[in-house]
């Protein structure tokens, strides 16, 4: 099984990595923009950045290493699990430099305590678990970002990294086709690290389908739009209501420009729109809706998976491998500031050829996100149960996901009307191929 472990070096690497990575999204902000507007899909940025050091304060110094708490009263302020969404706004927090110097002590002292020589597999788990909660936290920075009209953050590093995402000419959208078979869907034991909504790996029997090789694009989004795609109500189903609901009639951040033509908002700025980007912020009633519209559907969370991991039984980390995503594999790591083209990355091909399974924008499937048949909690119990039957499974990562994070096996999941996920899709033909 292709599976690459991660020493307790290079892990502490990880920890003070993930504060560094927290800290570089907000930097340019205004104390102001670090609070903003009270919205349902985000959170007050210095709440969120007090947040996550508290969840790793918790989790590995308090109760993994047993160390009394670094600031009194943070429970009582960063527990998201018992203060409500709207509260945040108005708890009396520490100040920026505080927050931020908060955020950094607790990193410096879990990279310190992973590569103590009393460091136990207790302590490592719990490091990796909550630097991997950052990751999840700063990709929704980069959400919130985009939500509020912010400037695209400046990344030391990757701005002006000179990374290249390779193409080599593969026909956005060309299908191809899977014999299927009985297949694990989920992770195993001997995987280095997965949460619990991924256990465990089980029988599921995934009939002969096929899948586009690619994500949709704008371009064939734009298509759908051009053709009424929002008004015709019959390909709406069970999200007429979200449609009635929002008054939607194109994806969310997009606007026609003075020569008639779309325009898409990057962060702060309207450009163009690129066919040959993939549709991102996308509802899944969206893709959904598309679907019906071009005669397709979306694939299944085990079709999906059975692609990525070209339906072996000894699962790779990634369609190509063990290793870590490079720029060749897959747009992740902020490397790329925005989405790339469909047809780059062609070295992150899965053996079959579907490409950018991994990175570029997550993907919605067509499942409802549940329990597998022996499903374990983890330690942190409010993952991932009180969230079955609520909401879709999204797989394979987005452009700011980090590749420590993302994995073949991987479940995203969310409300099917959030459009400020990074989220796309790719499509499959219904009949069987």
């Amino acid at each position: 099984m292709e599976h690459r472990a991660v020493a307790a070096d290079e892990l502490a690497s990880w920890v003070v990595d993930a504060a560094e990575r927290a800290q570089q999204l907000v930097n340019d902000l205004t104390d102001e923009q670090l609070v903003g507007p009270l919205l349902p899909e985000v959170n007050p940025l210095i709440w969120e950045i007090g947040h996550i050091a508290w969840f790793q304060e918790l989790f590995v110094l308090r109760r993994a290493c047993g160390y009394e708490p670094i600031l009194p009263h943070t429970d009582a302020i960063y527990d998201s699990g018992a203060i409500p969404h709207d509260t945040r706004w108005y708890l009396a927090l520490p100040p920026r430099e505080d927050t931020v110097s908060y955020m950094r002590t607790v990193a410096e002292r879990v990279a310190h305590e992973v590569t103590a020589g009393t460091a136990n597999d207790v302590v490592r788990h719990f490091a990796r678990y909550t630097v991997h909660h950052h990751d999840t936290h700063t990709e929704a920075f980069t959400y919130t970002r985009q939500t509020l009209g912010l400037p695209a953050p400046a990344l030391p590093g990757l701005t002006d990294s000179g990374a290249t995402f390779g193409s080599d000419g593969t026909p956005e959208g060309k299908d191809v086709s899977f014999e299927g078979g009985r297949f694990p869907l989920g992770a195993y034991r001997a995987d280095p690290f997965v949460y619990d909504n991924e256990k465990w790996a089980h029988p599921v029997d995934v009939g002969p389908f096929a899948m586009a090789s690619t994500p949709v694009t704008q371009g064939e989004f734009a298509e759908f739009v051009d053709d009424g795609g929002y008004t015709t109500l019959h390909l709406w189903s069970d999200g007429g209501a979200w449609l009635a609901a929002t008054g939607a009639r194109h994806p969310v951040y997009w606007r026609r420009g003075p020569d008639g033509g779309w325009q898409r908002r990057h962060f702060d700025t309207w450009v163009a729109l690129e066919p040959d980007l993939p549709v991102s912020h996308i509802s899944w009633w969206e893709a959904d809706a598309y679907c019906r519209w071009a005669g397709r559907r979306l694939p299944t969370e085990a079709e999906w998976e059975f692609a990525a991991t070209a339906g072996r039984r000894d699962k790779p980390t990634y369609p190509w491998g063990s290793r870590l995503p490079e720029p060749e594999h897959a747009a992740t790591d902020w490397r790329s500031l925005g989405p790339v083209p469909v047809t780059a990355c062609a070295a992150g091909d899965s053996p079959d050829g579907c490409r950018q399974l991994i990175g570029n924008v997550w993907e919605w499937t067509a499942s409802d996100f549940s329990g597998y048949p022996n499903f374990e909690r983890d330690a942190y119990g409010d993952n991932s149960e009180q969230f079955f039957g609520h909401r879709k499974v999204l797989r394979g990562g987005g452009w700011p996901t980090r590749g420590r994070y993302i994995r073949a096996t991987l479940r995203n999941y969310f409300t099917p009307d959030r459009r400020d996920v990074l989220a796309g899709f790719r499509t499959c033909p219904v009949t069987t191929p």
